[in-house]
């Protein structure tokens, strides 16, 4: 390898090492300094919202389709509310996802076909 593919692969490497351990490094200190506080009253209030925050830019990631086109916008569409029914009707996380994901399969598949059999792809 290229001296420049290991210069990166060792900024990359030292990146995802201080996202995870600065982090872990902060709150164990913060955590020290609080020992006289008990339960929930030591965690930072900011904290807290921190994982909806992430799950929210997940869903708006997840929401603009990869490769703009019909059948990806409609598929995604579909993909979505197949997901939201899923919920609605089992209020469980792993069976929206299951929905969501075959919709979203289901419609890509058939588009390809109905392009494959007009010869536009």
């Amino acid at each position: 390898m290229d001296n420049g593919w290991w210069l990166t692969l060792l900024l990359v490497s030292t990146g995802t090492l201080a996202m995870r351990l600065l982090p872990l490094l902060w709150m164990q200190r913060h955590l020290l300094k609080q020992q006289s506080r008990e339960g929930l009253a030591v965690i930072p209030a900011w904290l807290s919202v921190l994982g909806p925050l992430m799950i929210a830019a997940m869903l708006g990631v997840s929401l603009v389709p990869g490769t703009p086109g019909i059948a990806a916008w409609l598929a995604t569409a579909l993909g979505a509310a197949a997901a939201l029914l899923a919920w609605l009707w089992t209020k469980s996380l792993g069976w929206p996802v299951a929905a969501g994901v075959a919709a979203y399969g289901l419609v890509i598949v058939l588009a390809r076909m109905a392009f494959f059999t007009q010869g536009i792809m």
